[in-house]
């Protein structure tokens, strides 16, 4: 059986929690890392157009049985979010064999490369570039916070950058995909269910908001003569706080001042929001308030403020057919949504689609203190494997 344990020494952030970011030297590890795990069962491994690494039981072919997640993290993440499920999967090959099961329909594992976008700024990158749900020249265009462009970044790793965009080839090999996850809340707990399924993802987007003031001296600058950009990105992270009502979330995890000294007045300041709500109007309505907000402060301050929407996705409602047919596999587990992406929400406007959430004690996502007890684990792996063999029979 294949470990979390694994990986514990791939990619650990010096802040806390792990930094693995697509297209880079701890991305290329971890697919190796996959890809050594995935022959070593005998499973047949390609990477697609796009970046996404394949591990096949049996030969490809369309209406396949789908399941895997990423291997990629947010700055300080934490040790489940994605890699569960990968570990998960593989597991549950191990398992399906234990029982003497031969699946009748192609059976996969897919590791979806820079879901976070902790990279790049784009979530899902993989699976948005796979369905077509991103333009290639979009995704080309994008840089990292170091200015490397991802077509650099990702010829860097073996892939070619012309070859990215939809493909029709890899959609068309999907029948279903099942990808697991540890919860990213405290719904299981609550219910006191090791293991659950979903139901449906909030809408979501990132939005960067661009600050522009006069740079100067902090000490030489009297505070009357200032246009200084900070004030009003401050007034903005106010403003999402109080946006977010009727339960909506607004997060500003992300704040970058140019140049960043400690006794420099910014020239600029990048701000990034994460809006989420139960629908599109509803989202909307909160980014609609927040730039309100964010004009009239850098009115205020003598400034100017650019908004660019990053990346949107919108609610998701996953096949309430095979919903349902997943829980009753596994005994009447319970269905609940979630405020995260996901790959498989990416995936669900194009295939059918489901989720399985494992327990988290903690509720905490995104973060080093994430966790799910071994038996939860377990108990995930084992629902993967019935899930699995249920559809591929």
């Amino acid at each position: 059986m294949t470990s979390l344990d694994d990986l514990a020494g791939v990619g650990v952030d010096r802040r806390g929690g792990f930094a693995r970011h697509g297209f880079t030297g701890v991305d290329l590890e971890l697919r190796a890392w996959f890809t050594a795990e995935a022959r070593r069962r005998g499973l047949g491994v390609e990477t697609d157009r796009n970046g996404n690494v394949w591990a096949w039981w049996g030969e490809p072919g369309e209406g396949a049985v789908v399941t895997g997640s990423h291997l990629d993290s947010v700055p300080g993440g934490g040790a489940f979010d994605g890699p569960l499920g990968v570990v998960a999967a593989l597991n549950a090959v191990d398992l399906l064999r234990g029982r003497g099961f031969a699946p009748a329909k192609p059976l996969a594992v897919v590791v979806f490369v820079e879901e976070e976008g902790g990279r790049f700024g784009s979530a899902c990158l993989g699976s948005r570039l796979l369905t077509g749900s991103i333009a290639p020249e979009e995704a080309l265009a994008l840089k990292d916070p170091d200015g490397n462009a991802l077509a650099e970044a990702v010829r860097a790793c073996g892939v070619d950058p012309g070859g990215l965009g939809r493909d029709e080839e890899a959609l068309r090999r999907i029948g279903t995909f099942v990808e697991l996850h540890v919860e990213q809340g405290r719904g299981l707990v609550d219910l006191g269910a090791p293991v659950g399924v979903a139901s449906s993802i909030l809408a979501h987007g990132r939005w960067r908001f661009r600050f522009r003031g006069e740079g100067n001296h902090a000490g030489a600058t009297p505070m009357a003569d200032r246009r200084d950009p900070m004030l009003a990105a401050a007034a903005t992270v106010l403003a999402a706080r109080t946006a977010a009502t009727g339960g909506a979330r607004a997060t500003v995890g992300r704040l970058l001042p140019v140049p960043g000294g400690t006794n420099v007045i910014a020239a600029a300041v990048d701000l990034w929001l994460d809006a989420r709500a139960h629908d599109t109007a509803r989202t909307r309505a909160v980014v609609h308030t927040v730039t309100e907000a964010a004009t009239r402060a850098a009115r205020d301050e003598g400034c100017t403020v650019e908004v660019t929407e990053e990346s949107y996705g919108d609610t998701v409602h996953f096949d309430p057919a095979l919903r349902d047919d997943l829980a009753a596999t596994l005994g009447g587990v319970p269905a609940l949504p979630t405020g995260a992406g996901h790959d498989a929400g990416v995936l669900a406007a194009h295939t059918r689609t489901a989720m399985l959430f494992v327990r988290n004690p903690t509720g905490v996502s995104h973060a080093p203190e994430e966790f799910a007890e071994p038996a939860d684990c377990a108990a995930g792996t084992e629902a993967l494997a019935d899930v699995l063999a249920h559809l591929a029979r």
